[in-house]
């Protein structure tokens, strides 16, 4: 069966945007961009979320919660250019959107698209907690990153890792080596023009179903580490 995917327009539109990153323009083509990407977008999310659904269906969401937004946040940045050049869709579990769980994340641009799962870029307290589960843990998490179907499509835990274990954590522990990552995303990196082909979504979600061990071994710690989850056992403790 044919699955979503885009087109030669989608991509069209996104090389022209990368010269043509100003208001004016976007606004004269701004019917294509609203036909030939977000609709075909919004399609390809749809179809995915059905997949989620039988694998990870905490992280299905509406298709257009789901999508990000084009423009771009400019307020800090010294590139003042309006929008994105690329189109992404982000899947984070329920209950944790606001609260760095992992989840699944897919960005389709000209030149590449990438396929993530996990936490990309987890705030301090979410690190810490993640950090002080793999303590305790690391052999589960290393016999899962050694998954032959994992190991074939994407790189664990890449970015700019730390020179030494953080502070606070072992040197000689058994863990070290992994206590050293900030970044705790898996990442598959696909050529863009896979994007126009009719199995796109499929190549998509055989990546997302490998993540989905590692992305719910790291929600384990992330669940534990937020707010309400911490009120929660405070009461569950005072009840008992």
């Amino acid at each position: 069966m044919v699955g979503p995917h885009f087109n030669e327009q989608t991509f069209d539109f996104l090389d022209e945007l990368e010269h043509r990153n100003e208001r004016d323009w976007f606004q004269e083509h701004k019917a294509i961009y609203e036909h030939e990407l977000k609709e075909r977008m919004l399609a390809v999310i749809e179809r995915i979320n059905l997949a989620l659904g039988d694998f990870a269906a905490e992280c299905v969401r509406p298709p257009n919660k789901a999508m990000m937004r084009i423009y771009r946040d400019v307020r800090f940045s010294n590139d003042k250019s309006p929008y994105k050049t690329h189109l992404a869709a982000h899947w984070p579990p329920r209950g944790l959107e606001k609260a760095g769980g992992a989840g699944y994340f897919l960005q389709v641009g000209v030149r590449s698209v990438m396929v993530a799962g996990g936490a990309y870029s987890p705030q301090p307290p979410q690190l810490r907690a993640i950090r002080d589960y793999v303590l305790d843990h690391h052999g589960e998490l290393r016999s899962l990153l050694a998954t032959p179907a994992l190991t074939q499509l994407a790189q664990p835990f890449g970015g700019n890792k730390l020179i030494r274990p953080p502070r606070g954590f072992p040197v000689d522990h058994p863990a070290a080596d992994l206590l050293l990552n900030r970044s705790w995303a898996l990442v598959g990196h696909l050529p863009g023009d896979v994007a126009l082909d009719e199995n796109f979504t499929d190549l998509v979600i055989e990546r997302f179903r490998a993540f989905q061990p590692v992305v719910d071994f790291l929600n384990v710690p992330l669940a534990a580490a937020t707010p309400l989850e911490q009120e929660a056992a405070v009461g569950r403790r005072r009840s008992a």
